[in-house]
């Protein structure tokens, strides 16, 4: 029976990503950021109880990948897709369904395919366990989901004029599918003991996450990433 708890956690993952994707398509980014949030927890808790459990199987490797797929691949990309869609348009649209087309929107799926090309290479890397190679796609996707959040909550002229700029959000979507493929090696959040030697990195990474986030909220998010990527760096090169 244990098996089956994290597969079901999994199932979550994916449920709470099939919700964001309808509030994605409705243009409703704030609930589709918090369905993602809400997937990302169970993509974590998923590889918890895994490891707390004792159990691993094939199936579960396979169903988590195709979990991520649609919460933190097809999600980020309808996410940008609207934001791509706005900066056309000059604000909030009615959404995908109701808004006049261009073609550049369609450009933001890029995240999607990158975020596909990076899953199924995951799925025959087994070196990656206790680090990854490239940005992983929750991260990718909290960046993404980061900002329509920052215009609901920290909004400002300046603020507004660049995250609703298309050359903006074109450099940023290249960004995201580099990061997601990148040649570069990042630590994993996967504590195999709850000591400090051994974990420096992976402590003071979400000690100055906390901080960030307390401090500076959604508008902490893009920094975090950043700090992610420099102390995986940073260890890797110390």
């Amino acid at each position: 029976m244990k098996q089956h708890i994290p597969n079901f956690i999994t199932l979550l993952n994916l449920f709470s990503g099939c919700i964001a994707v309808v509030f994605a398509v409705l243009n409703k980014l704030e609930l589709a950021a918090l369905f993602v949030f809400l997937g990302i927890f169970f993509d974590f808790l998923d590889g918890l109880a895994a490891r707390l459990l004792n159990v691993r199987s094939e199936i579960g490797v396979q169903l988590d990948s195709l979990a991520d797929m649609v919460t933190s691949g097809v999600v980020p990309g309808i996410v940008m897709f609207q934001l791509l869609n706005m900066s056309q348009t000059g604000g909030w649209g009615t959404g995908l369904l109701g808004s006049e087309m261009a073609l550049l929107p369609f450009f933001g799926f890029v995240i999607t395919l990158a975020s596909a090309y990076r899953l199924a290479k995951f799925n025959l890397d087994e070196n990656q366990v206790s680090s990854f190679t490239g940005l992983p796609t929750p991260a990718n996707a909290l960046l993404i989901l980061s900002l329509p959040l920052i215009l609901f909550y920290h909004s400002n002229d300046a603020l507004n004029e660049i995250i609703l700029n298309e050359w903006f959000l074109i450099v940023l979507t290249l960004l995201s599918a580099f990061l997601l493929n990148a040649k570069i090696e990042l630590f994993a959040l996967k504590f195999k003991h709850w000591g400090f030697k051994g974990n420096e990195v992976r402590y003071l990474f979400l000690i100055g996450s906390l901080v960030l986030l307390l401090t500076l909220k959604f508008l902490a998010v893009p920094i975090i990433i950043v700090l992610y990527i420099l102390m995986s760096l940073l260890a890797k090169t110390s």
